[in-house]
This record gives C-alpha cells, structure tokens and sequence, in this order.
C-alpha cells in the first residue's frame, strides 16, 4: 500500500476503478470548509475562507483518488418537497451566514475551474440528487464512492455503493455502517424516523433513543414490521419496552412523518446521466486569475509552475514517531492559530455550536475545572473544536472581579447532556477519564465512540516520550502550546482556573482543544490501518476508561487508627534504629543526608566503592548497599531505616491526610499512558508499592477494610507471568508442569537441582523461584549470584542446567531478541508494541538493557492486557450489581472488591469465572480468591 500527506495527516491511498463514480456533498464541504477558516480574508476585505478551504479539500480528493468520473453537487436555493411535507424542517438551523453567501458564486467558478461537473437541481436537496445518479451507477454495475460528512447517507451504502466520511477519513462500507449504527444500511432511515435528527429538525418519536431504536429494529425489523408486531414489542429486552408500544401508536403519524423526511429520493429526473460526468482538464488561467484575486499565495506558486494536483507528496508508513512528522502548511499556521477562535456568551450561539457538533457528528472537547480533584471540582468552562484551527471556550464558572456575564452552568449542562450522551457522535478529549469523571459528577454520562489523543499516542509508541498536549504538539505537530503557567503565573501564587480573565482563559483552551482534534487526525489513521494496534486501543484502553473512572470514585475505606498506631511504632522503631547506626558510625549524622552518608561509608569505614555517581562521587543507592550489607552491619541497617522511614512518610502518616472529607474514602488516581509496557500505574497513593512481604507494608494494608456489612475480596492472577512464559515460548516441560497443577517453583528446583519432587526443600524451592522470575526479566549469571547464595560460576552452572530442562524457554529468549532487533520492538500477545531503541546500539550496556527488556515486555505487557481485559468484562457485570459487589482497586495482578456479607460466594464464583475466562489460550490461568475484614486478611 503507498501512502500520501492529506490535510497535515498521513493516509492510506485506496485504490478505485478507473469508472469509480464519485459524488461530492458540496453543501457539506462548503459549510466545513467556511467553519474551518471563517475569518480569512483578502486585502480588499472580501471573505475567502470557504473558498480557500473547498479549494482544498477538493484538490486533495483529486490527488487521493485520480478519478475519471466527479460529480460536486450543491443545495440550490429555494424550498424542497420536503418544507411542503412538514413546515419546520429544517426550521432550527441558522440563516446561512452573510460572509459566507457573498463566497458561493465564485466557489462555484473555482470548481468549475477544476473541471469538476457542478450540479444543483431546484426542488431537492444534494442527498436527493447524490442518492439517484449512486442508485443509477450502482444498477448499471459502476462502484460508487460518495464524499461526505451526513450520516444520513448511510441509508445508500450497498456492496456497490461506500461513503467516505470527510470528518474521519473513514470508509463505511454495509459493515461499518452496521458497526457505527448499530443497524445495517437498509435499517438506516427507520433508525432515523425513530430516533429523529435535531440537525434537521426530524420529530421522531419522543423518548426513543440510540438503544431503543437499535433494540426496536434489530428485534422486530423495519417501521411498517414494527407497527405491525406492537404486541411482540413488550418482549424485547430493553429499558421501557412495556411501555413502548403505547407511545409508538400514540406518535404513529410522527414516525411515518419523520420516515419520508429521511428517506432520500433517488429518483430525481435529471438533464444528465452518471456516465458523463467526467473530470475535465482545468482551466488553469481561469484558476490562476481567481488564486490571485483571493490572494491565495501557496495556490498562484503552484499554478504558475505547472504543479496542478502534484502538491501533495507520497511518503512512506510510519513506524513510529520518529518518522510521523511532516511539515505544517504555512497558510494554515499564519492564520488558524490566530484567528478561528471564539467565545460562546448566549445560548443562540451555543445552540448554533450544538447544531454543528451534530452535524459533523464528531467533536474534540476540553474540561476545566477549578480543581484536579474531580470529586469536588467544579466547571469552569468548556471548550469544543469540530474543526482544525476552530474552537470555541464556553464560560460558566469564571469568578474574577467584573467578570462578564456568563451562561447558566445549568442551563448549559442541559443543553449538552444530550449531545454528550449521543451514541452516534464521536467525542474526542485528552485525558478523557478526569473530563468523563467530571461529567460523572454533573449527572453526564459520556457515551459513544470515544477517542483519548493520550491513549491513542501511547498505544502507537509508549517509549517515544510523555503524553501531555504540549509535548505531543511539538514531537507530532511542530506547534507550540499555551502554557498554563503563561496565563495563570507559578508557585504559591499561581491563580485556579476559575480565577482567570475569560479572554486569558480562552486563548489557553481554545489552542489546546484545537491541537487535540488536530492530534487525533494525525494519529488515528495511523493507528487504524494497523488492525493489531487498533484492537489494543479499541478493545482494551477506551473501554477501560470508564472503569477506572468508577474505581477511583468508589474509593476505598480507610481504617484511620490503624495507620496512626502504626505510625507511631515505626517512629519508635526509627529512632531505636537511629542510635544503632550512631553507635556502629562511631558518631552521630543526618542519615538522609547523601553526602554525609558518603563521608560515613567511605571515608571512614573505609568500605570498597562498588559504583559512582553520574558525578564521580562513590553511591549509596540501594543496590550499592544492598551489596554492602552482605558484609557490613551498617549498610544494612541505614536499608531498613530507609524502608521504614518511606513507608511512614507515604503511608502510615500521609494516608490518614488523604481521607476524602465528603466520601471518607481515599481515592488513588490510575494512569493508562506511563508504563512502556501497557501495566498501569497509581499515585496519590501509589496503592502499587505499598509492601506485601515483610509484616510492616501488611500492617498498612490491614488498615484497607470494608464497611460492616461488606468484607474485602480479592482476586489475583496465580503465577500469571510464567504461565505466559509457558504459552510464548512453548516450551512442553513448563506446559505440562502447569497442565498436571505441579508446584512450578517445585518443578523447576526438582529440574534444576535433580532432587526428587518430594524431596524439595524450603530454600531451594525459594531458589528455583528466584530464577523463574529472573529468567521473565533477562537476568544474567552476575545478576542471580547476587540473588543466590554462592558464586558466578555457580549461578552460570544453574543457568545452564535450567535451559538444558527449559529448551522452549532458550529459543523464546533467541527468538525474541532478534524479533526486536529486525523490526525495532517486540509485541504483547494482543498486539500492543513496545519499541526498543537500543536494541541495535553500539553501547554493549544499553543493548543489554534492551535485550532484557524485550524478553520480559511481551510476557509482562500480556498479562497487564489480561488483567484489563477482565477489569472491563468485570465492570460490565458490576454495572448490573451496583449494590452488593463494587471494585475499589488493582494492584498488579490482583483485583480488589467491597461485596456485601450475604452476596460473598456466588460473588467469588462470578469473579473467578470472568478472570479466568477473559482470554483463551491452551494454557489455563488460576485465579486465587479469598475474603477477609481487611485487605491483609483477604490475600
């Protein structure tokens, strides 16, 4: 497949049959067009966005495609058979605007101009005219490709007839209609005389929604079946169907109304047929003397070298970052970025906004709230994009002095709940989970097809760098973004967002939701012609979204007087090992002091230095005196001062203060896009690295509890990375070990030592499981004699005799190095990519490095694919068991719920089933499942 720069994103360049017909919804270009650039002009004044943005819209087409066969087809002016039929179609859309009515005549020469046949028919409507040369094309065997961004030219799509929606770039063929709608093409117009079409004003039938009309359809067919099977109507499972059949007899003349307002006509007599409608040469001076009166400079260089329809380069596929930028377009940098921005004050202009996101049926969204913490946090503004360099900031929390007057927040969130629960818009956010859990707190619930521009960015390369806005503008976009900073100032002073002048606050957003729609048409065709990466983004990142939304809603509840008691005997137990380590120095010092710990160590205990610093000091990390304290007492006790000391800096003493005063809870913050390998990660608690080994870091988690009707359960995933190890590498003694249900550590010590099974004992059973998980994470010879009792040579002897009983195992590791090194990363079994840039490298420690981390990353970042997937199959079952089993946290492997006393086991049986069974592989997975007062208790 050869590839092209469209509109600043790279695309896959499709192939059509030279007789393709494709007909172009110029009424739906000219209005994309005229908002994409609503405020250029030429130097005598005259507005020429529209222009401009048809010119190109169309020329890239041409440039796509190279069609034979065009037809551009516009509304012509006046009323349609369909005002006769219902005098409010239509009524609520906004006069065309005046800037934009004085731009038609010469729009229409400009096309012209191209070559292009131009059609606008009295009497009809564009869909109309669309709808009868695709019909008369399709009958006579010709493929048919219509451009346009009008959902309801869905009702067309045939195996002979696709749209290509110009908002998404996307082909819709009879199947992804089917998976859009969620009804095939010949369902379409029925969908939209039930649901009815604010956008042109269709009534449908009052209270009858994408689920419902989805539900009706699909378990009953179309209108005429459906009236007459109103009995059979109570029978479908769906919310309201007893009562459905009621108010479909009560709005019968409605439906059947709003079904001949949505049917398009495809029989319109026309001057012309399909088979005429050829592309012409250009009329290159006729083009050339309207490029320089509209003063479009890009355009009159091209022409006037020859260059019509070769602006556009073919490039090569990305494979990551590295090689994903391409050159902004100048024109598009001077003025977008500067102009196309606005303010919404009244709802006339907020309705109009609301028109447009339905229209286009896609929109970019930005949430700012007074607050990060989203359970408290109120709306400030919110900001909408639905074209690159446009977006407006709608004010409704701003508190300054003299401030504007704003709109009603409620009023506001009114008129967008519907728009922000429509399943059939596409909403696109950055960090949509804080946005959805805002909403959340607003009665909202976001629904639909979803794009998070931080997800889409990590799932196509989570080691090119982080995922703010700013970062990923520059890597991707060559753009700059406002700071925050820049309009809110730094530190102890710096203002809330609800503190900042509207003007401030609108230069901030407005450029920040613009460059997240821009992101998202720049990485999404990216990730969507690779049919792996897509599956992970949209299988198993978005659809995560809401559940951590959830989980960190729910929270957890916090036992305040463990942690204080706790606290207090570990200060005891710091100070006692404070006068230890006085007493083995010979003197007293700030133990947290680097330096003076360096004096201690090495200056005057003379102990070897086994590593520098970057800065050529000798270190006292924790690997450095973890080395150390084999053979000094010193060292070993500033390591277990240092871990008991961060344990009640993070835990014992910070957990209490993090107590929600409204919920009482303490709720974590869980973050999709840090890990390269797809794990998640949390802070504010880290609930992560709270320890589960020595009996302080399981005296904090006893202080994780339940309310008194409800015990903590958990669920973890038992030894789910050697398993994973199994199924990759194949290897039949490691299979068969966990088909047979043999003590795998056992196992592995019985092989590697050549003792009976019977006979293994406690250390070498802890032995054989040190090189288990060693081998998952590359370690060497060196790297396990520094985990075993013994020497090099021996830990090389056990290294050796493990791969002699593990061959799988060895061809896994081989295989996959090279895998990484040929095609730059390795991948999860669900496709998820981990590059490595190192792999090749010069430097022997960083490809090392790399090597180790491709062996672990697939192992590790399937089982973090697996632990999602059953989060997301979990939270689905929970939605219909809100009051008697929540999820409140994940930790690794392991999940952990709040269920009700009375509702335990069949709760535990359902848990097992749906984890154990969220993935199919030959190799079984064991879920553990226990229940206790607290979480201590219940692991």
């Amino acid at each position: 497949m050869s590839y092209m720069v469209k509109n600043n994103i790279i695309l896959p360049i499709i192939k059509i049959a030279r007789n393709t017909l494709i007909l172009v919804d110029g009424s739906s270009y000219l209005y994309r067009a005229y908002h994409a650039f609503p405020t250029l002009t030429n130097s005598v004044g005259e507005p020429t966005g529209a222009i401009y943005g048809m010119l190109n819209m169309l020329n890239s087409l041409l440039v796509h495609y190279r069609p034979s066969h065009v037809a551009v087809v516009f509304d012509a002016q006046g009323k349609t058979f369909r005002d006769e039929l219902f005098e409010s179609y239509k009524s609520n859309r906004p006069p065309m605007p005046k800037n934009l009515c004085v731009q038609i005549t010469q729009l229409y020469k400009i096309v012209t101009a191209m070559g292009l046949p131009l059609l606008a028919i009295s009497g009809v409507e564009a869909d109309d005219v669309i709808g009868t040369l695709a019909l008369a094309a399709a009958r006579d065997g010709s493929d048919v490709l219509i451009s346009t961004s009008d959902k309801d030219m869905a009702q067309l799509v045939s195996p002979k007839i696709t749209l290509i929606d110009t908002m998404s770039n996307t082909i819709l063929g009879p199947k992804e209609v089917q998976m859009k709608f969620g009804v095939p093409p010949e369902l379409i117009i029925d969908y939209l005389a039930l649901m009815g079409d604010r956008s042109d004003n269709i009534p449908g039938v009052p209270n009858v929604g994408v689920k419902t009309a989805q539900a009706l359809l699909n378990g009953l067919g179309g209108l005429t079946r459906l009236y007459q099977q109103l009995d059979n109507i109570r029978n479908l499972s769906f919310r309201g169907a007893k009562n459905m059949a009621t108010k479909l007899e009560q709005h019968r003349d409605v439906a059947f109304l709003s079904y001949q307002l949505a049917t398009i006509k495809t029989d319109v007599v026309l001057d012309v047929s399909y088979d005429i409608l050829t592309v012409k040469e250009p009329d290159v001076e006729a083009l050339l003397l309207l490029c320089q009166r509209y003063e479009f400079k890009s355009w009159v260089r091209y022409l006037e070298s020859d260059n019509w329809l070769m602006r556009k380069k073919t490039v090569v596929p990305p494979s990551s970052f590295t090689v994903l930028r391409d050159t902004v377009n100048e024109e598009l940098a001077e003025t977008t970025l500067r102009k196309g921005y606005h303010i919404i004050y009244d709802m006339a202009a907020l309705e109009s906004w609301i028109t447009n996101m339905r229209s286009a049926c896609l929109f970019a969204f930005n949430i700012e709230t007074d607050r990060r913490d989203p359970l408290t946090a109120n709306l400030v503004g919110i900001c909408f994009s639905v074209n690159p360099g446009e977006a407006a900031y709608l004010p409704v929390g701003h508190d300054y002095l003299d401030a504007p007057d704003q709109l009603d927040r409620v009023q506001v969130l009114t008129a967008l709940k519907p728009l922000f629960e429509d399943l059939s818009i596409t909403k696109i956010g950055h960090n949509l989970k804080f946005d959805q859990s805002v909403l959340t707190s607003y009665e909202i619930e976001l629904a639909g097809n979803t794009y998070d521009t931080m997800l889409e960015s990590y799932v196509f390369d989570s080691v090119a760098g982080n995922q703010t806005i700013a970062s990923l503008a520059g890597r991707l976009l060559q753009l700059t973004t406002v700071s925050f900073e820049k309009i809110a100032g730094k530190g102890k002073n710096q203002l809330t967002f609800n503190q900042i002048a509207i003007e401030q606050a609108a230069h901030y957003v407005t450029n920040k939701t613009d460059i997240t729609l821009r992101l998202h048409q720049k990485l999404w065709p990216n990730i969507e012609q690779e049919p792996l990466l897509k599956r992970v983004f949209k299988e198993i990142e978005m659809p995560l979204v809401p559940v951590l939304s959830r989980i960190e809603r729910i929270g957890v509840l916090i036992e305040q007087s463990v942690l204080t008691n706790h606290s207090l005997k570990l200060a005891r137990r710091l100070k006692e090992l404070e006068a230890q380590v006085y007493i083995l120095a010979n003197e007293s010092f700030n133990l947290s002091s680097t330096k003076q710990l360096q004096t201690i160590l090495y200056d005057r205990q003379k102990m070897p230095v086994l590593q520098k610093t970057p800065g050529g000091a000798p270190s006292t990390n924790e690997l450095v005196l973890s080395k150390l304290a084999l053979d000094y007492p010193l060292p070993k006790l500033i390591l277990e001062y240092r871990g008991l000391a961060k344990l009640k800096s993070s835990y014992t003493d910070k957990l209490p203060k993090m107590i929600h005063p409204q919920s009482k809870r303490v709720h974590t913050s869980y973050h999709q896009a840090i890990t390269t390998t797809g794990r998640l990660s949390s802070s504010n608690p880290n609930l992560q690295n709270i320890p589960v080994r020595n009996k302080d870091g399981r005296q904090i988690r006893r202080a994780f509890v339940a309310p008194p009707d409800s015990l903590i359960v958990v669920a973890d995933y038992s030894q789910i990375e050697l398993r994973i190890m199994a199924y990759l590498s194949r290897d039949t003694s490691l299979l068969d070990a966990f088909a047979t249900g043999k003590d795998i550590h056992c196992a592995t010590a019985a092989e590697v030592f050549g003792t009976p099974l019977d006979k293994i004992t406690t250390e070498q059973r802890r032995n054989a499981k040190t090189i288990n998980f060693g081998l998952i994470y590359g370690i060497s010879a060196f790297g396990l004699a520094r985990q075993l009792p013994g020497k090099l040579l021996e830990a090389q002897k056990y290294i050796n005799l493990y791969f002699e009983r593990y061959p799988g195992i060895l061809e896994y590791i081989k295989r996959t190095c090279k895998q990484a090194s040929d095609q730059g990363y390795v991948a999860t079994l669900y496709g998820r990519r981990i590059y490595l840039p190192d792999i090749n490298s010069s430097n022997i420690k960083r490809k090392r490095a790399a090597e180790r981390a491709a062996i672990n990353a697939p192992i590790q970042g399937t089982a973090a694919d697996i632990i999602k997937r059953s989060m997301i199959a979990i939270d689905a079952w929970l939605q219909k068991e809100k009051q008697s089993v929540r999820m409140i946290m994940q930790v690794h492997d392991e999940l952990i719920f709040q269920v009700q006393r009375g509702a335990i086991e069949s709760t535990k049986n359902k848990i097992k089933k749906l984890m154990e069974g969220c993935v199919s592989l030959d190799i079984s997975l064991r879920v553990d499942i226990s229940e206790g007062e607290n979480w201590d208790q219940a692991h």
